[in-house]
C-alpha cells in the first residue's frame, strides 16, 4: 500500500497525484479506473469520448468523506490516462459515422452509395477493435487481482469488460440505470451501437442471467418485444411506473426492494447518466426529461449491498463535458460513490 503518513485528505486535490487527488499508483491501488473515449455510434448530441479525461479533472474537487464508506479511499483508486490511439480512431470514425447517419435521416438508400457501404464497414471493424481492447484491458486487470471500474465514452464501451468478468466470476446480473432499454439489434446499421449494448450483451454473454433495468423512460416496439419475450431474462422498471408508484403513496425503499430481488448474487452495475434527471446531466448524449436525483440511485446500491449480494464491477457512460464542467463534476461525484461502493466489500 502507499505511504499515506504525508497525505492530508482535508487539503487540496493536488495535480501532481491521481485521480480525486489521490497518491496512488496503479500496483498499490485496489480499483483501477478504465477510461474509454469512445463514442462513434452516439446518435445526438457528442463529446462524450472526452469525458474521462473531464472527469478526471473534476475528480480533485471531490471531498473523500464518505458516509456510506468511510475511508474507502483508502483502499486505493487510480485512473489510467485516455489511450490516445483509441481516442484517435474514434474522432476519425465519428466523422465517418456522421456522413452516414446524415444520408439515412436524408432518406437516402445505402445499397446505392458504395462510399458509405464502405463506411459502414469501417465502423463495424472500429467497434469490433475497440470491444477487443477493452477486453483485453480489463481482463489483464482483473487477472491482477484489481477491481476495476470503466469510464466512457458512450455506452457501447463496456462490453469488453462485460466478458471479460463473465470468464473471471461467472454467472452475473446487470442492474442498469438508464432512460434508455438499449436492447436495439444493430441500430442504424451499426451492430455495436452505443443504443444495442444490452442485446449484445444478452446475445454473447450467457454468464449474463438477468437484466435489471431501472428509470427506463425512452424505448421503441422492437425493445418491448424483447422484454416481454425474454422469459424473465430482462426485468424492466420503467420510471412512469416507478413515479405512479410513488404517486399513489408507495416508498422508495419499497421499490428499491422490489428491485433488488429481482437480481441476482453477483451484480455489475451498469450506469448511463441519463438516467439522473437531465437538469444532473444536461450534455448527455441524448438527455430525456425524468429520471432519478443522486441520492435516490446511491440507496438503492446501497439496498443491493445491504440484502447480502455482491457488486463485482461497474461502468459509467455518456458524460457530456461543455465548458462549465457541471456534467463532469456530477459524473466526478457519481463515479466517487461507485469506487466506494465497490471496495467497500473488500476491505
Amino acid at each position: 500500500m502507499a505511504d499515506l503518513s504525508q497525505f492530508d485528505p482535508n487539503s487540496v486535490g493536488l495535480l501532481s497525484n491521481n485521480v480525486f487527488g489521490l497518491p496512488f499508483t496503479e500496483e498499490e491501488a485496489k480499483l483501477v479506473i478504465l477510461p474509454v473515449p469512445w463514442e462513434v455510434t452516439v446518435s445526438y448530441n457528442q463529446g462524450t469520448s472526452r469525458a474521462p479525461e473531464h472527469i478526471f479533472k473534476a475528480s480533485l474537487q471531490v471531498d473523500l468523506y464518505d458516509p456510506d464508506v468511510v475511508e474507502g479511499w483508502k483502499q486505493g483508486f487510480y485512473m489510467r490516462q485516455s489511450d490516445k490511439t483509441l481516442l484517435l480512431r474514434s474522432d476519425y470514425l465519428r466523422k465517418e459515422a456522421e456522413l452516414y447517419l446524415k444520408f439515412l435521416t436524408e432518406g437516402g438508400d445505402i445499397a446505392e452509395n458504395p462510399f458509405l457501404r464502405k463506411t459502414l464497414v469501417d465502423v463495424c471493424n472500429g467497434t469490433n477493435t475497440m470491444n477487443e481492447w477493452v477486453y483485453k484491458q480489463s481482463k489483464e486487470l482483473l487477472d491482477k487481482g484489481k477491481l476495476v471500474g470503466l469510464v466512457g465514452g458512450d455506452h457501447s464501451t463496456p462490453l469488453g469488460y462485460f466478458k471479460a468478468i463473465a470468464e473471471k466470476k461467472g454467472e452475473y446480473g446487470i442492474l442498469q440505470i438508464d432512460a434508455h432499454c438499449d436492447l436495439r439489434n444493430g441500430y442504424e446499421g451499426f451492430q455495436y451501437s452505443h443504443a444495442s449494448i444490452m442485446y449484445n450483451a444478452l446475445n454473447e454473454i450467457p454468464q449474463i442471467s438477468k437484466l435489471v433495468q431501472v428509470g427506463i423512460r425512452d424505448y421503441c416496439d422492437e425493445e418491448v418485444n424483447f422484454i416481454n419475450e425474454s422469459n424473465g431474462r430482462v426485468k424492466t422498471f420503467f420510471d412512469k411506473n416507478i413515479k405512479e408508484r410513488q404517486f399513489e403513496g408507495e416508498t422508495w425503499k419499497s421499490i428499491c426492494d422490489n428491485i433488488v430481488e429481482a437480481l441476482p448474487q453477483q451484480v455489475f452495475i451498469s450506469f448511463d447518466i441519463d438516467g439522473l434527471d437531465p437538469k444532473l446531466c444536461p450534455n448527455t448524449g441524448t438527455p430525456v426529461p425524468g429520471g432519478f436525483e443522486c441520492e435516490q440511485v446511491y440507496y438503492l446500491f446501497n439496498r443491493v449491498l445491504a440484502s447480502g449480494r455482491t457488486i463485482i464491477g461497474f461502468d459509467l457512460n455518456e458524460v457530456g463535458p461543455k465548458h462549465d464542467e457541471w456534467d463532469a463534476n456530477v459524473g466526478a461525484r457519481v463515479l466517487f460513490k461507485l469506487c466506494n461502493l465497490l471496495v467497500s466489500q473488500h476491505m
